[in-house]
């Protein structure tokens, strides 16, 4: 039995508390700057106080898109191009990797250890390795600036097919050879018995994905040559690119704000499957 302490409450709270604001804080700064006016907004020191200017900053980078001298699209459609391709990332990663977990335990195949280590050694190599070839082959196929480019070189995952596996031979044997002589199919056992089992694994890696998806920024730098095809990083990078005297950084603030809610809204929708599916232990 664990002995409880108010000291011990006590202080366990105050460092909860300091490190809600040392995160909370910058995002704060970052609501009340997109508030303010271009000249309050770039003034030192910043006034933490919100101001006036909110409907007309998020108005203007909603509808617009443009800070200063620098010409972006519309916030709402670099955020639509980010959603897509954050999708379209989780989703494929998840739907690839369960199903090579799924070959590499219940099929038997020579070769069947190998093919997984090679898998699981592209963990081994970083991403500015794999980058130039993966830009050469997306280039030749004609792939450049389409939701194709941005998100098909991403979808293979290694770690979440290592992660599905070391799931899936948890399930005890005995449901597949029950399966088997009900006369289920390889894939009807997998929709109907181990789908069902892996609900809050997929959960919990698809908000890893998502949010994955949604911060990239390398790889749409390469192929999203026209501001049509720009995701919101992309469109932030873009809106401060011209210099500290072209910079309208109350309208940043606003995009950086906006680029925020699609992730943190999957994060508190889903955070409690998210919790279970990395720490239950049942099976």
């Amino acid at each position: 039995m664990i002995e409880r302490r108010p000291i011990l409450d006590l202080i366990s709270h105050l460092v909860l508390i300091i490190g809600v604001v040392i995160v909370a804080f910058p995002m704060y700064v970052a609501f009340v700057a997109s508030t303010q006016t271009a000249e309050q907004a770039a003034a030192a020191p910043l006034s933490l106080i919100p101001g006036d200017q909110f409907i007309a900053n998020y108005s203007a980078v909603i509808i617009k898109g443009a800070s200063g001298n620098v010409s972006v699209p519309p916030v709402a459609h670099m955020m639509w191009v980010s959603l897509v391709s954050a999708l379209a990332i989780a989703i494929g990663k998840i739907t690839i990797s369960m199903l090579s977990a799924f070959a590499i335990v219940y099929f038997r195949f020579p070769g069947r250890s190998l093919f997984f280590w090679m898998i699981f050694l592209t963990l081994m190599l970083p991403v500015e390795v794999r980058i130039t070839p993966t830009y050469q082959v997306v280039s030749d196929l004609g792939m450049l600036n389409s939701y194709a480019g941005l998100t098909i070189p991403l979808i293979a995952s290694a770690t979440a097919t290592f992660l599905f596996r070391q799931f899936f031979l948890t399930v005890p044997e005995e449901l597949a050879e029950a399966a088997r002589i009900d006369g289920a199919g390889p894939m009807r056992f997998f929709k109907d018995v181990l789908w069902p089992l892996s609900r809050t694994n997929v959960i919990a890696l698809f908000v890893i994905m998502f949010i994955y998806g949604w911060n990239q920024y390398l790889w749409p730098l390469l192929i999203a040559t026209e501001q049509s095809m720009y995701p919101v990083g992309i469109g932030i990078r873009t809106m401060i690119s011209g210099g500290d005297a072209a910079v309208d950084w109350n309208l940043v603030m606003a995009t950086l704000i906006l680029a925020m809610l699609p992730p943190g809204l999957v994060v508190v929708i889903m955070q409690r499957w998210f919790v279970k599916g990395l720490v239950d232990s049942e099976k």
